[in-house]
């Protein structure tokens, strides 16, 4: 019954034409295509500051056409994105609507029975960046996980994915999965949260094999070779197209030494720490909204500005290895226990602390990646 239901959702709502003209669409502005799965129902939505319909956010945007929302689940970082990253979110009331706000990144990160016991529907409306330890698609996972143990169905409102133009590194193994990574897929996975969801179910990762009642609604005029440069940031400290196409990349640098520019203006595009050689460049990170506590904070840090650098389609290895040796030299503790989680796998500190190459240690990937695109392909919903 719940595959039956499964393929029903997609004639319902996912099978729409994607054309290769006109102007990108996102799943949320379709209003008259999936309003009528949320009429005379209590809604829950799961959201946070990208939840946008034409600049109003999707709340404001359902209730003004007589939606009845019963509450609002929020994601690390909070329902206004301004929470630091790691930092636990409490529950609380929003001023504007009165609306109940439920914490996805406090004491529990998958909502409570008892917060769906007046649920009909959850609609989740999130912009997501594409990289593995981003834990927007671990809210998913649980929210996924939810619905299915509760027999509610969920509601996925599609958005671009800005790094969906390519996969690459390692697949995380099943010993280091945690919030930061849950499952079996790349750093860089290449898909929609439409299309992540669908992986989900179709791959069984939720608990039990259980399968959630997915609905989708994809975007017009996406595919995922196009630019998209995101109107909101989404979340405190990837502010701008630059740090989010960085961030694959340098997001593993949290699991060592190095700052990622955290307490500065440039968050995901400089790279640094006090031990490292001069570089031409240097920063200082000081405690700021959004970054309190940095790393290395209020000691000057020399490294890399990374301002206009490009790494294509493909993550980038050689400042993790050349900071490494540079550590190794001076006998400084480089890597911290963050590390393997973030990267998904114990090989690649063990690789880089052997001296392997960048080639050498990505050539260790292809085999995961040729099999982890054979699944993919399986619930693109984009060219």
């Amino acid at each position: 019954m719940r595959l039956l239901t499964f393929f029903i959702s997609y004639f319902l709502i996912g099978c729409q034409s994607n054309s290769s003209f006109g102007s990108l669409e996102m799943g949320a502005e379709q209003l008259d295509k999936y309003i009528g799965l949320l009429e005379g129902k209590r809604v829950a939505i799961v959201a946070n500051q990208s939840s946008e319909v034409h600049g109003v956010h999707l709340v404001d945007t359902l209730l003004s056409r007589k939606i009845h929302i019963e509450k609002v689940f929020a994601p690390e970082h909070g329902f206004r994105g301004l929470s630091d990253a790691g930092s636990k979110i409490d529950d609380f009331i929003d001023e504007k609507t009165g609306l109940a706000i439920y914490s996805l990144y406090g004491s529990s990160k998958k909502p409570a029975k008892n917060s769906l016991d007046s649920v009909d529907i959850i609609v989740f409306d999130i912009q997501d960046v594409g990289a593995r330890f981003y834990t927007y698609i671990s809210t998913l996972h649980y929210v996924m996980e939810a619905c299915a143990e509760n027999d509610i169905p969920l509601l996925v409102l599609d958005r671009p994915n800005p790094n969906g133009h390519y996969i690459d590194g390692p697949i995380l193994e099943p010993g280091l999965a945690s919030f930061v990574g849950m499952h079996p897929v790349p750093i860089v996975h290449g898909m929609t949260l439409s299309e992540y969801a669908k992986m989900i179910n179709g791959e069984y990762w939720l608990s039990d094999s259980l399968q959630c009642q997915l609905y989708w609604q994809e975007m017009q005029n996406y595919n995922h070779q196009m630019h998209y440069k995101l109107p909101i940031k989404p979340s405190p400290n990837l502010p701008n197209s630059q740090s989010i196409s960085l961030y694959p990349s340098l997001c593993l640098f949290e699991g060592t030494d190095l700052s990622v520019g955290r307490g500065t203006k440039y968050q995901f595009q400089i790279l640094g720490s006090p031990f490292l050689d001069s570089c031409g460049f240097s920063f200082t990170p000081i405690s700021v909204s959004g970054a309190k506590y940095p790393k290395h904070e209020n000691r000057k840090c020399f490294g890399w500005d990374m301002h206009k650098t490009t790494f294509g389609k493909e993550l980038n290895l050689s400042y993790l290895i050349d900071s490494y040796r540079q550590y190794a030299v001076k006998k400084k503790p480089f890597f911290n226990s963050f590390f393997d989680q973030l990267s998904g796998t114990k090989d690649l500190r063990k690789q880089i602390e052997l001296g392997w190459t960048e080639s050498q240690i990505k050539e260790t990937w292809t085999k995961g990646l040729e099999e982890f695109n054979k699944v993919r392909q399986l619930y693109l919903l984009y060219p």
